[in-house]
């Protein structure tokens, strides 16, 4: 699998992202540009990323096709098709957020993000995302989040087969779909349905951990791989089992260079332990 993640040392030109990235050995990345970069400047990017061997794993939306204000929601949904394009022009593996909420805050967690009305306009909305640009070297994916749908695996199952596109595909955050104590404390096995039900769609995975604090009532956090209780050897078993070698595999959510690398290095030595290639 291609370990990666996001770079987030300080640079200022596609040649210093270049030189980090370097430093970083990831084999996957997150897009540093969004299409509104200028052609020439996207370009250098993508050379130095081809230079070193890197794939643009993700091109980012995360805004809101869901937003409750009209204005907001035909802003999102014109910048998910922006995104899109632009991650199909760059041959990335997926263009990735998350289905929206239905309240002000664009992530947040609200009673009607589950009202069989909300599920309509979700399975809507992605076709109007994918039906607008008709993708070919990409894959329109949604993030699970642990208040929204697809909160489980059968959830994103079922959302494949409703939103009916064959550019529509999955991006694997297993652990934003730890959202009870029951999945939790089964975390390992929970891990791998996720990895047999959706590994022939999938199309990227975060890498992350999980920890739940003891004082009442349930509070799941994500923290770094190592950080938490999940057996990472069985993590990446069933990983290395269930998906295509090439998958990228990245981490996210540090704030510096050196968080990444730590983490970077608990992930690579645990797979070298198993045989598991990381590239």
């Amino acid at each position: 699998m291609k370990l990666g993640g996001s770079i987030v040392g300080p640079y200022q030109t596609p040649e210093e992202w270049g030189k980090l990235l370097k430093g970083s050995r990831f084999a996957a990345v997150t897009s540093p540009i969004s299409h509104a970069a200028p052609k020439e400047l996207a370009q250098a990017y993508l050379d130095e990323a081809k230079r070193l061997s890197v794939t643009i794993a993700e091109v980012g939306v995360w805004k809101n096709p869901l937003a409750p204000d009209e204005a907001e929601r035909k802003a999102a949904l014109a910048f998910a098709q922006a995104q899109l394009a632009f991650a199909d022009e760059i041959g990335a593996n997926c263009c990735v957020n998350i289905v929206g909420s239905r309240g002000e805050r664009w992530d947040g967690a609200y009673p009607d993000n589950y009202a069989p009305e909300t599920y309509d306009a979700i399975v809507q909305s992605v076709r109007e995302i994918i039906d607008a640009v008709k993708p070919t070297r990409t894959f329109y994916t949604i993030e699970p989040m642990p208040w929204m749908v697809p909160d489980g695996p059968d959830e994103y199952l079922q959302l494949l087969k409703d939103v009916d596109r064959p550019a529509f595909g999955v991006h694997l955050d297993f652990v934003n779909m730890i959202n009870s104590p029951r999945r939790y404390l089964a975390a390992e096995a929970f891990i791998e349905e996720c990895f047999k039900k959706l590994a022939p769609y999938t199309k990227s995975i975060h890498a992350k951990d999980s920890i739940m604090e003891q004082p009442f009532t349930t509070m799941i956090r994500e923290v770094a791989p190592g950080k938490g209780v999940l057996d990472y050897a069985k993590v990446l078993r069933a990983a290395n089992a269930a998906m295509p070698k090439e998958i990228p595999f990245l981490l996210e959510h540090m704030n510096t260079d050196q968080e990444y690398a730590e983490s970077y290095q608990y992930v690579a030595d645990i797979a070298d332990k198993e045989g598991i290639e990381i590239r």
